[in-house]
């Protein structure tokens, strides 16, 4: 591997990285605005101008030498951009240098010339590059007195995505991006000039599934969210690492937050799972469940109508039910959408508490949703981790598949379903739902299921909990809540938004609704003790003692634990054990606060 030089540190570059990859991936901030690691170099901004130097060599070909015996550095007459430039051996880069400076300023004061001062009301105030390297590299005034340019506001690029030519700084990463990682290209320079701006080719638009991620890789305000634009400032949200439950795939996201209100989600670098991108499903489906239609507390049924109930009356009530009916008549439905502590602690009360070999769990595959890049047509985000946990039926158990036959033939009486919509599923299963004399549903929101239940215990969504989720590539992945609940909001504290925080008890933004729910495994552990089991064997406590007894009892979790997950973003089944080495990973948003 090549051996250069930045600034006096003496680094190594792999074969065929330019300046500007190998500097990145030291820690070194060279300024940028059009290179992202993804894309191809189109050397746009010229803001990656660096002094480069290659040693003086002697005819034979060996480096010359000065009195003091130090290589003799032969600087280049122009500076070079750092995005095109590849590392060579014996290469010496000045990047804090006098001559670099003042490139630096000129290419600021040139891209601010026409820009707006519109910061105020920017949606990517307080993550922009240009602001940020406003206050490091400009040099605070500008000479131009003439009259901006003013172009189109508020263009349309596609459903998701608005353009605002004057923010616009014509990096082409949104180009590149539209045509190299969307495959859909459609974008286009046109004009010249001061008048250059971003078009759609005629009778197109950007409407790929994954069009929103150019949100986030222009490195100004120019393109924003339909959806989120002019919600919020950046630095009154909490961003919360998570990871998108819309697919199997498990993509990591940045969840922002404020009011108790989830306001955004987008991607979180993983090179492993999702890269820097996440498609437009996910963004604006895996969310709004979260804020609306919520069951707020547990319901029973009385006189044929849902009431609401507190934790233990909803317990005992689902407690009574079930003992009234033979074990042999009664089938548990775990979930793709839960967790696996919830499907283990559910296993376990149906083999143990129940004594029933009735378990299985639906799936949701749809071939037209996937693709080759990231959306797979498994719709659930843990699938894979229910069926490791054990949510399948046992030798002469009932499958999911005959549970219509089986209500309609009186041979299933009583059904536990967690965290599952099933009379969505056909209108035969819906009808048969009817027939039953218990059914108890685990539910965050009310679905149609809920509303058939008897007893309805309100459950936390993937933002109110603790847990983990095993996606298709059987890497197991941990979440921890961003969304307040009266349990977890000690546990919270600091993640909370800046007005979250410290608004005043009358300031609107502290009006957040909690939602008194809770995780599946605590109703089940609280169900079990209710039904006479031994307090014993059910005593956890947190998420993670349930995950340490599932990595003990499960072989495909062996070795893990929530600490080794956090580090290393996700471990695959069997290599727990396997030697970690971290990547660096590229954020092309900065300047996130908490």
């Amino acid at each position: 591997m090549p051996t250069f030089t930045i600034d006096d540190r003496t680094l190594e570059a792999k074969p065929g990285q330019t300046i500007i990859q190998a500097a990145t991936e030291h820690g070194i901030d060279v300024p940028h605005f059009c290179w992202h690691p993804s894309l191809s170099v189109a050397g746009n901004c010229r803001m990656c101008l660096v002094d480069v130097g290659m040693p003086k060599m002697n005819p034979d070909r060996t480096p010359a030498l000065d009195d003091n015996g130090n290589p003799i550095i032969m600087f280049m007459p122009k500076l070079q951009i750092a995005c095109a430039t590849q590392v060579s051996e014996g290469m010496v880069v000045r990047l804090n240098h006098p001559k670099v400076k003042p490139a630096q300023e000129a290419v600021m004061e040139f891209l601010l010339i026409n820009h707006p001062l519109d910061c105020p009301i920017c949606d990517e105030a307080g993550q922009c590059k240009l602001q940020e390297y406003g206050y490091k590299h400009s040099k605070g005034e500008s000479r131009f007195t003439e009259t901006k340019n003013h172009k189109d506001k508020r263009v349309p690029l596609g459903p998701n995505v608005l353009f605002d030519a004057e923010r616009c700084i014509s990096c082409s990463r949104c180009i590149r991006y539209a045509k190299e990682e969307a495959n859909q290209p459609v974008l286009t320079f046109v004009d010249r000039g001061d008048h250059v701006t971003i078009e759609t080719f005629p009778g197109t638009q950007f409407d790929s599934p994954y069009s929103m991620n150019v949100i986030e890789i222009c490195p100004v305000g120019a393109l924003t969210s339909q959806d989120f634009r002019f919600k919020a400032r950046v630095w009154d949200m909490s961003f919360n690492e998570s990871i998108c439950t819309g697919c199997a795939r498990g993509c990591n996201t940045q969840a922002g937050v404020r009011n108790n209100e989830i306001l955004r989600l987008e991607p979180n670098t993983n090179m492993d799972v999702n890269q820097y991108w996440m498609c437009d499903h996910g963004r604006l489906s895996q969310f709004k469940f979260v804020n609306e239609n919520r069951v707020k507390k547990s319901l029973v049924r009385e006189n044929g109508s849902l009431v609401e109930a507190e934790w233990d009356a909803a317990t005992a009530k689902a407690a009574e039910l079930l003992k009234s009916v033979k074990a042999s008549e009664i089938m548990v439905l775990g979930s793709a959408k839960a967790t696996n502590e919830d499907n283990y602690a559910l296993v376990r009360f149906a083999k143990e508490v129940l004594n029933t070999s009735n378990v299985d769990f639906f799936r949701y595959d749809n071939a037209s949703f996937g693709d080759e890049k990231l959306r797979r047509s498994d719709m659930t985000p843990n699938s894979t981790g229910a069926v490791e946990v054990g949510v399948k039926p046992a030798s002469g158990g009932v499958s999911a598949k005959d549970l219509t036959a089986k209500i309609s033939s009186g041979a299933i009486k009583a059904l536990y379903v967690m965290e599952d919509d099933i009379a969505v599923i056909s209108p035969e299963l819906a009808s048969a739902l009817d027939k039953l004399a218990v059914l108890i549903v685990h539910a965050s929101n009310h679905t149609e299921t809920a509303k058939k239940a008897h007893v309805v215990f309100a459950a936390a969504t993937y933002a109110e909990l603790e847990g983990t989720y095993t996606n298709f590539q059987n890497r197991v992945q941990h979440v921890e809540p961003f969304i307040v609940t009266p349990e977890n909001e000690r546990r919270m504290g600091m993640k909370l938004s800046r007005l979250d925080k410290f608004g005043a008890h009358n300031d609107r933004w502290t009006q957040g609704e909690r939602r008194n729910c809770r995780q599946s495994w605590r109703v089940i552990t609280g169900l079990a003790k209710a039904m006479g089991a031994e307090a014993d064997s059910w005593r956890y406590r947190t998420s993670e003692d349930v995950f340490e007894a599932l990595a003990d009892n499960v072989p495909f979790f062996s070795g893990m634990s929530y600490g080794l997950l956090d580090e290393r973003k996700g471990v695959v089944s069997g290599e727990a054990e396997k030697e970690f080495v971290e990547v660096f990973e590229y954020e092309s948003h900065t300047l996130k606060p908490n």
